[in-house]
């Protein structure tokens, strides 16, 4: 038999059934997080890197974005007469984002810890073969303060 006679076939791909099942599929997850207070948004960024690499995630970050200032510039009087005395307020929003590979129900494990008050949290989740985006917000505020005296 000479090799001229033998015709050449490619190789066949494997069939998409079963094919993904078997596998987990990939999320890229971004994790944003916002807070007035530094402290309190560094310990959960910490916690949850470090539950991140406890499951052997890859990571990147926490990427530290520039902090928002806002200001109120206001009259201390209410009526407007006597001296010109203003009151000055500012706001500082601090702002950390972390990037994982992963599937989703890792994730939900990952972001199960208790988050401290005033860390705003929110994940979204991108697939990365059709790039569609998952929002989940979660926020915790500071307990109210009764006014009552």
């Amino acid at each position: 038999m000479a090799a001229a006679d033998v015709a050449y076939a490619p190789p066949m791909k494997s069939g998409k059934i079963g094919f993904e099942s078997s596998q987990e599929v990939q999320h890229r997850i971004r994790i944003t997080l916002s807070s007035k207070s530094v402290k309190n948004l560094e310990k959960v960024c910490g916690d949850l890197v470090k539950g991140a690499k406890d499951k052997s995630l890859k990571v990147k970050g926490p990427v530290r974005m520039p902090t928002k200032v806002l200001h109120i510039t206001t009259r201390k009087s209410p009526c407007g007469e006597g001296t010109n005395t203003w009151d000055r307020f500012e706001m500082r929003v601090h702002k950390r984002v972390i990037d994982l590979v992963s599937s989703a129900d890792v994730v939900k494990q990952i972001t199960s810890i208790t988050i401290e008050p005033g860390v705003e949290v929110e994940v979204t989740i991108s697939d990365q073969h059709t790039k569609t985006h998952l929002v989940k917000k979660r926020r915790n505020e500071f307990p109210q303060q009764s006014t009552h005296g």
